[in-house]
Formats: C-alpha cells, structure tokens, sequence
C-alpha cells in the first residue's frame, strides 16, 4: 500500500479477521462472516520513518492494544473485499494525517 513518495506498507503486514457482521443482510447476515477487522503491528513496523511511527502512536493511542497492533474494522458493507479495502483505506487516511510534520508556532 503506497502512502505517499516515502512511505510505503507491504500488504503481507497487515492481519486479517473475519467474522459474521450486524446490521442489515436479511438471512445472509446469518451465513456470512463479512464484518473485517484488520491488525496492524504499527509499533514494530519498519515501513514508517521513526517520527511518523511516534506521532501516529501519540494521535492513535486508543486504537493500539496492548501487543501494539492498531485495530481497526470494518462492517460497512454486505461485501468482506469492500470490507478489507474499507479497512485499509482508513488505515491509508490516519497515516497520511501524521506523515507530515505540525508546522512550529511563530511567535508574534
């Protein structure tokens, strides 16, 4: 998963979970597990620079467990694969946020 010109995921990081999803469905709801909850060891990963891996776990503490995996799923559509790209794209988002720097305060 390519972030940004410097930053790039290896798509073999990432952990996959399936399991059966609330919500509509009718009687598919029953059947199917398309619910997606994707586990990310954010806090051992090479693929970000030291300084974004800070600041992500500074903005994203919450989401990390205790094995330091970022948690993060996904039950917004009837469809598991729309489910994993759902996941993987709120994934691309929250790094993006942190990837660059907060500018300095100038005083005036």
């Amino acid at each position: 998963m390519r972030i940004g010109p410097n930053i790039t995921i290896p798509r073999d990081e990432f952990e996959f979970r399936f399991d059966r999803s609330s919500g509509p469905g009718g009687q598919n709801v029953n059947k199917v597990n398309s619910k997606a909850t994707l586990h990310w060891p954010v806090t051992t990963t090479t693929s970000l620079p030291e300084a974004v891996r800070q600041r992500f776990v500074e903005a994203y503490g919450n989401r990390i467990n205790k094995e330091g995996q970022l948690v993060v799923s996904s039950q917004r559509y009837r469809d598991q694969a729309k489910n994993v790209e759902d996941c993987l794209s709120r994934v691309r988002e929250m790094v993006m946020r942190v990837a660059t720097p907060p500018r300095r305060r100038k005083k005036t």
